[in-house]
Order: structure tokens, then sequence, then C-alpha cells
């Protein structure tokens, strides 16, 4: 049965299945990488709060992941985690996320992140969706795709 596609601007997965192929696991390695350099970031920041941050290191971490992931999807529609997984971010009309789409996307990563049962709704639906889509991807009509050269 052909599927409707709500998303006539993204790749459909019928057609298409290169774009999405393995896009779950390489989310989930490149959220490996993206921790640990915001970790590091965060690390490089505190000595500019004049160890302050120290004090409220979770909200400091948590701010600098949030600019890090804004910053980084507003420039390449991918953090430097999705471009070293070879994947990248691109809107209901398929196209690369501007500052304001990164802006809520990022926004939508860190609700779910915040709350653990949404983590896991966003988890799943990477699973099983035919896009490999989170939660924020679903409500934002976004998706992850295999950067194809």
């Amino acid at each position: 049965m052909a599927m409707t596609d709500t998303l006539p601007g993204l790749p459909n997965p019928e057609t298409r299945p290169e774009f999405y192929a393995g896009v779950p696991l390489k989310r989930g390695f490149a959220w490996i990488v993206d921790l640990a350099l915001i970790a590091v970031l965060t690390v490089v920041v505190v000595p500019f709060t004049a160890f302050i941050g120290l004090l409220v290191l979770p909200l400091l971490f948590l701010l600098v992941g949030f600019l890090y992931r804004w910053v980084t999807i507003s420039l390449g529609s991918a953090t430097l985690g999705m471009r070293v997984a070879a994947i990248e971010l691109r809107d209901r009309e398929g196209d690369r996320f501007d500052s304001q789409t990164a802006f809520m996307h990022t926004l939508g990563y860190s609700v779910s992140f915040a709350i653990f049962p949404l983590q896991m709704v966003s988890i799943a639906l990477m699973l099983m969706s035919e896009r490999g889509q989170g939660l924020t991807d679903h409500v934002l009509g976004t998706c992850a795709v295999n950067r194809i050269v």
C-alpha cells in the first residue's frame, strides 16, 4: 500500500530509502559526540563565570548545550556530531534549517530531553517511524536525512 506523503518536500521513504537508512543509529552516535563537545565547552566556559558556574553546573550545561545546538544547526542544518555522522536536518519543504527553525527544533529537543517520558516517546518514534523522526520532528514536520553527495 502506498504511503500518503504529508511532507512532499522531503524524500519519500518508499521511493528514496537511502535518505533514511541507518539515520536513527547515526542520530544516537551524533548525540554522544555532541554531548562530549558540550561537556568540553561547559568546562571552558566555567572560568569565564569566575567559577560561579560550578554552583549551577547542570543549568550551565543546559544553557551551553542549547546555544551549541541552536548555533550549529543554524549554520549548517546539523550539529557537529551530525556532520561527523553524515546526517543533516531538513524542514517540511526539504530545505536546510534557518535560524528560526533551528531555534524551534532546539527548544523542542530541550523540552523533550528535560521531561524523561517525552524523551522516551521521541526515541520510540525515531525507531518506528518511516522517516526516523523524533517527537520534535513530528511536531515541526522536519526530519534528519543522510547527507547524500
